[in-house]
């Protein structure tokens, strides 16, 4: 029998944003666990239109691929932004910070990294990327 692990990133992955207050602006559902996965992780994120994060992070080893699957969306990397659309995608190397924000239309991305610490390695950034008027 094949060793495999299926499920459904929305209807099996619990999202997890309420408890960390960012409801009803995203959707955070990490699968890295529910799929088991030994040397990856994988993560969707629905963010409401202009919706921001109000923090960014960094990894010390892994990378992530950031794919826009609908929407558009803004990345901030280090300090750079990038503009993104549907089916474009970002690779940030580790020890980069990062942060990101919803387009007009908001945005469905999907995160892969690599490899599967458990998360050791990640530092969140407070006040990376506050809000500014007129930004």
């Amino acid at each position: 029998m094949a060793d495999f692990t299926h499920l459904n990133l929305i209807d099996d992955v619990e999202d997890v944003a309420p408890k960390h207050g960012m409801d009803p602006g995203m959707q955070a559902r990490y699968a890295r666990r529910p799929l088991e996965l030994a040397n990856s992780g994988i993560s969707l994120f629905r963010m409401a239109p202009s919706f921001r994060l109000p923090f960014g992070h960094r990894h010390g080893e892994q990378e992530e691929i950031y794919v826009v699957l609908e929407g558009g969306a803004r990345f901030k990397v280090e300090d750079e932004i990038v503009d993104m659309r549907a089916f474009d995608a970002l690779r940030i190397p580790p020890g980069t910070t990062r942060g990101m924000e919803a387009g007009p239309d908001g945005a469905l991305i999907l995160a892969v990294g690599a490899p599967n610490n458990d998360n050791k390695d990640a530092q969140m950034v407070q006040d990376f990327w506050p809000a500014t008027a007129g930004e």
